[in-house]
């Protein structure tokens, strides 16, 4: 139990601080609290997330004053776990597109995709938006090939140079555990509760990135990246450069399946796009110099190599010292 007590403490300290208030103090109230982290500590492995319990609490009308939420989830607990366990946390945040905009320009096309935890798909569409990146002052603009509604990410690049053409990709699949039905409202209604309160938007860029992938309908299949990568990879075209990209997904599996995930990928994909948490990836190497500065940030690498330090929810990828 002080294991899962130091690990909400520090998601308090690290997730949370500076970017909602709501759940930084929904952490610690929760962390403080005996009774509620035995039932937290209860839930099966894998589960006891506080983004997942969180929207769980939210889907059945929480409140969002701490005290208040403490006692509420004791009187609402049988709902909350039930919904804790049927359901996954996807945040599908679209905005990260433009942080493998980036990586795509360093890899020549035309470009097969597969996304691994594409979830609904957004991030599978990242040539179907409008960029505007500031580079170091210097503000630039791409625009898709097709007219996709203009959804626009706008993103701050620090020592990082701004890709100056849109990446060519002719096949593009998903794979995810619980892909969500664009069909299903209530699928996509939870897919909203994901994000975060004080967030409107995100919510808000959420809303229209749905819109462009329901035109754009990419293929995803419902499967697991450890079972069925071999078989996904030999549906896409031989003549594109097949590029596997995944976000904040490898978190979520054992240190053991992400190394052999990591090694099933270097085999079978041309180029590997990777942004997840500092510590996540062991064949990504940070400086030093950077260490405690990525501690709350993604490290953005292609094929192994970081190419930055990149903010959680997208908007920002910084260069790295070294």
């Amino acid at each position: 139990m002080n294991s899962l007590v130091s690990r909400w403490d520090r998601w308090a300290r690290v997730e949370a601080d500076g970017l909602s208030a709501q759940y930084a103090a929904w952490a610690r109230a929760i962390a403080a609290n005996d009774a509620l982290i035995n039932l937290i500590d209860a839930l099966p492995a894998g589960k006891k997330q506080p983004n997942l319990v969180f929207a769980a609490a939210r889907w059945h009308g929480a409140p969002s004053e701490a005290d208040a939420l403490v006692h509420w989830l004791s009187a609402h607990w049988a709902a909350v776990r039930d919904t804790v366990i049927s359901r996954s946390t996807q945040t599908n945040e679209a905005a990260r597109s433009a942080y493998l905009a980036v990586a795509l320009a360093r890899i020549p096309g035309p470009i097969a995709l597969l996304e691994l935890g594409a979830a609904a798909g957004t991030c599978l569409v990242p040539d179907y938006y409008r960029y505007v990146f500031d580079a170091d002052g210097t503000t630039s603009e791409l625009v898709p090939r097709r007219d996709a509604g203009y959804v626009t990410m706008t993103c701050e690049l620090r020592g990082i140079d701004a890709p100056t053409s849109m990446p060519d990709i002719v096949w593009r699949h998903g794979i995810d555990l619980n892909p969500v039905s664009l069909d299903d409202r209530d699928e996509v209604a939870w897919l909203k509760t994901l994000v975060w309160p004080e967030h409107t938007e995100r919510r808000e860029r959420l809303d229209r990135a749905l819109q462009t992938v329901a035109a754009a309908r990419p293929s995803i299949t419902r499967g697991d990246l450890r079972d069925d990568l071999t078989a996904l990879v030999a549906d896409a075209p031989d003549d594109a450069t097949l590029v596997v990209v995944h976000s904040a997904v490898f978190a979520y599996l054992s240190p053991d399946d992400r190394m052999r995930a990591a090694a099933s990928l270097r085999q079978l994909a041309d180029h590997v796009i990777s942004l997840e948490g500092r510590d996540v990836m062991s064949n990504v190497r940070v400086p030093p110099a950077d260490h405690e500065r990525a501690e709350r940030l993604f490290v953005l690498a292609l094929d192994g190599q970081a190419l930055g330090l990149a903010a959680p929810h997208g908007g920002r990828l910084e260069a790295l010292t070294e």
